[in-house]
């Protein structure tokens, strides 16, 4: 059974319910973890709070230094680490092997922010005044990871975190906390003071409500569904922390007549099926305009219906794994049947499939959709694509407007003028134009609406882990 790591050590955790850890492709065992007690907890934040003024002590120079030593731990294990996260996600070995480069890459890019972070001096109207804003650490930050980018999102909650001053206790998803044990074993070489990092088991119900709800953490940051995300709120509020969340996602994709189907449709299809389509930012709704609805929906259909799927580690390449459980399979079926029976057409897919003890869902493409439909409005996650056919880009923006999200949106287009008033009238916290949904680490990776509070990544997103104190000195 996988350990704890609590102030410096990995610690057994006795007479806990034990969770297995399934590999989503063949159904086997790969680990135990335990849902640790509230004590675990306890005993993490407390760790944290005592190795905390130490650690802000430090110059932003030297907590930089751990970050680079962890980056340089990661790129020494990128093989093993990489089919971790292809066993115990299912994962295609690409683009797990991108998520390893890409964690050791944002270590050092925060690490880069050491001599980079600045206060203000503000103009006083009192003579012989001074004003100061300073920044400081929140203290000590709570991270609840999600199971679908679990190891880049140790990185995006700790990285910003202790380089800001903060100490960090992280709960791993229980689908997916493997990778998380080998990320902490390399951190335990990197020589890190005691409790700076500390890693608890378990499920949301144990450890992430003693997490968000606890008196001695200082911000929260999640990621992972809404209801979920308006959960960790509630029990913070008891306390008033702060909360970061990035929480669901229902980008919509505009293609207009003028686009480059040549362009839009490989960004779309890899938008759709990246990480076996569990992605929150990756467009889940197509609104396309109707000169060219008919190309479009019968070339994506095409390209569609040529992706293969399977174990990910098998002996065959493929182009997209399974689903992380039965449950989520079941989820997404249950969804095309009621589209199905509100007089939607599935054009190719629409089944759930198992097989080699995993769970598979064919690569869909469903025309018919109702604007009020679930299958417009809520979340799929997974490789099902609705396509709905729109007659300009002012009833397309009104569409992709009409949701409880805004995280991301995409538009498919030649003409700047379409660019501009796209950008400017789309109300989601990225957009991108003739390319495929994926953020970049220096950019600032923020949703509207129930898409979530606060962000990541970047200047922004370091600055999210910090408070500011004012100094009016007067001389």
């Amino acid at each position: 059974m996988l350990a704890n790591y609590i102030d410096g050590r990995f610690v057994e955790v006795g007479g806990a319910p034990k969770i297995p850890v399934l590999n989503p492709a063949r159904g086997t065992v790969l680990a135990e973890i335990p849902d640790s007690p509230r004590s675990a907890v306890d005993d993490a934040v407390s760790a944290a709070r005592r190795a905390q003024p130490g650690w802000a002590a430090l110059t932003n120079s030297d907590r930089a230094v751990y970050l680079r030593r962890i980056a340089g731990k990661i790129r020494d294990n990128a093989d093993a680490l990489a089919r971790t996260l292809s066993e115990e996600i299912g994962k295609l070995p690409d683009l797990a092997q991108g998520e390893v480069a890409t964690t050791a890459k944002f270590f050092d890019y925060m690490a880069e922010w050491a001599m980079r972070i600045e206060g203000e001096i503000l103009p006083s109207e009192r003579r012989g005044e001074t004003i100061l804003m300073l920044r400081k650490p929140m203290g000590v930050v709570g991270g609840i990871l999600p199971w679908n980018f679990p190891f880049f999102l140790i990185a995006r909650k700790a990285a910003p975190a202790l380089l800001t001053g903060n100490t960090i206790v992280i709960k791993p998803s229980e689908e997916t906390p493997i990778n998380a044990d080998a990320f902490t074993r390399l951190l335990d070489e990197c020589d890190l003071p005691p409790g700076v990092f500390n890693l608890v088991h378990g499920t949301g119900k144990t450890v992430g409500e003693a997490i968000s709800s606890h008196k001695g953490i200082d911000m929260v940051s999640f990621t992972g569904s809404v209801p979920t995300g308006m959960e960790i709120m509630r029990q913070a509020a008891a306390n008033v922390t702060k909360v970061n969340l990035e929480l669901g996602g229902k980008a919509p994709a505009i293609v207009l007549n003028d686009a480059d189907l040549d362009v839009a449709i490989p960004a779309i299809r890899i938008s759709r099926i990246l990480n076996n389509g569990q992605v929150c930012n990756c467009a889940e709704r197509v609104y396309v305009e109707r000169g060219i609805a008919d190309e479009f929906i019968d070339r994506f259909t095409s390209v569609m219906k040529q992706v293969s799927y399977g174990d990910p580690l098998g002996n065959a390449a493929v182009d997209m794994g399974p689903l992380i459980h039965e449950k989520a399979a079941r989820r997404i079926a249950g969804m095309v049947e009621t589209a199905k029976a509100e007089g939607a057409t599935v054009l190719t897919g629409g089944g759930h499939v198992e097989m080699g003890g995993g769970h598979y869902f064919e690569p869909t493409v469903i025309t018919g959709c109702a604007q009020s439909s679930d299958m417009i409005q809520k979340e799929i996650f997974g490789p099902v694509l609705p396509i709905h056919v729109v007659d300009g880009l002012d009833e397309a923006i009104a569409k992709a407007n009409d949701s409880d999200f805004g995280l991301t949106s995409s538009i498919y287009t030649r003409s700047l003028s379409n660019i501009l008033k796209a950008t400017a009238d789309l109300n989601f916290g990225e957009t991108y134009v003739n390319r495929e949904n994926m953020e970049a680490i220096q950019g600032f990776h923020a949703g509207m609406r129930k898409s979530g509070i606060g962000g990541a990544d970047g200047k922004h997103g370091l600055l999210e882990y910090t408070q500011t104190q004012m100094v009016y000195l007067q001389n």
